[in-house]
């Protein structure tokens, strides 16, 4: 994007406001879900980040190449692509395909195809804003989970001197202190990391010991009850069947909670239908733009909306609340039945304008 098109896209967000129950939000308070929207932003050079049909796409071509697949077996999963509406299956399927018989991950040749899909993927990023925003909510406390193969919001970190690790839910003792937030850096990977195979999944069954495990599962629902979870570039992730078993199934009173999605706006009553719709999951849907380019500014901007929260009597709310995400008025009455007295209300800023309406992410 050119400079006068950037101008253009941002007077275009300076018309609208960001709705004030996000961007009074504590960083610390979010938990950013990213899907593969972040990566086409980030890397728009590469085709398989750009949504997971062009991601299954990409690797039913290598695969291919590398002849790791029937014929038989490439056609027919061509025709699953471009067919089958549940593209999670397809892609549990090919990789189902491509392990040995036993049902194992390791050895497997879906990682190989992986790897020649997402080759030197530092080379390949153009676009950092997205990433920057990122690192910038996580250096306040917001933590990150993914269901992307790729590392690219790892490796930009690392670029900029920060630790990052990447996390998997084979590994309980990781997962376990990153949901109770001692992994600042942490990215957790619910489907796994390309560049791990012994941290990929081959279909929700494989989940069971992630599932079944209390402890895991209680830290992990306890995140969606007191966190407001932030979507960017999501679009199937809420049929995503392990995000289901991890977040969605066993958490009740989800019409309670205070969730965000952003997405893209192209068709209005779309759009204001997967609003309604959302709202039952305690999701807000907003509209970044009606054009994917003004993803990343719109970002950019609330994050540092978010970021500009230093007010001691917010951190103070904090502290004496159980859940994170709770209001400014509910923790002042909270104060009050335990005799404190109560904290003066946040002032905020009105400046925090930016895209028109949009709608889901459908590819993303």
């Amino acid at each position: 994007m050119d400079s006068s098109e950037r101008s253009t896209v941002r007077s275009e967000q300076k018309s609208r406001k960001f709705l004030k129950s996000l961007i009074r939000k504590q960083p610390r308070d979010l938990l950013l879900v990213i899907g593969t929207g972040v990566s086409a932003a980030v890397a728009p050079g590469i085709p398989a980040l750009c949504s997971w049909r062009s991601c299954i796409e990409a690797v039913i071509e290598a695969a291919e190449q590398l002849e790791v697949l029937h014929p038989g077996d490439v056609a027919e999963f061509r025709k699953k692509v471009i067919k089958d509406r549940d593209l999670l299956v397809v892609a549990h399927d090919l990789i189902r395909k491509m392990s040995p018989r036993t049902g194992d991950t390791k050895p497997n040749f879906f990682q190989d195809c992986l790897m020649e899909v997402f080759d030197n993927l530092e080379q390949h990023i153009q676009n950092p804003v997205v990433l920057q925003s990122i690192l910038r909510l996580m250096e306040r406390g917001t933590m990150v989970l993914t269901t992307n193969y790729d590392n690219l919001l790892e490796i930009f970190g690392q670029q900029q001197g920060k630790p990052m690790e990447s996390l998997d839910l084979k590994d309980k003792d990781k997962v376990l202190q990153w949901a109770r937030g001692h992994i600042k850096y942490g990215v957790l990977h619910i489907h796994g990391l390309y560049t791990d195979p012994c941290g990929m999944v081959l279909d929700p069954s494989g989940y069971k010991d992630v599932t079944q495990d209390p402890e895991v599962m209680e830290v992990l629902q306890n995140l969606y009850r007191t966190k407001s979870f932030l979507f960017l570039g999501c679009g199937e992730t809420l049929r995503d069947q392990i995000f289901q078993a991890l977040f969605l199934y066993t958490v009740k009173n989800k019409v309670d909670l205070e969730h965000y999605m952003l997405v893209l706006k192209e068709n209005e009553d779309h759009f204001f239908k997967l609003q309604a719709d959302m709202l039952l999951h305690g999701i807000k849907v907003v509209s970044y733009g009606d054009c994917f380019k003004q993803f990343p500014e719109y970002v950019q901007d609330l994050t540092a909306q978010i970021c500009k929260q230093r007010s001691p009597d917010a951190d103070r709310v904090d502290s004496t609340t159980l859940l994170g995400t709770s209001c400014v008025d509910c923790a002042k009455r909270k104060l009050g039945e335990n005799g404190t007295d109560s904290p003066k209300r946040i002032k905020q800023s009105d400046n925090g304008a930016v895209t028109s309406p949009a709608t889901e992410l459908s590819q993303y």
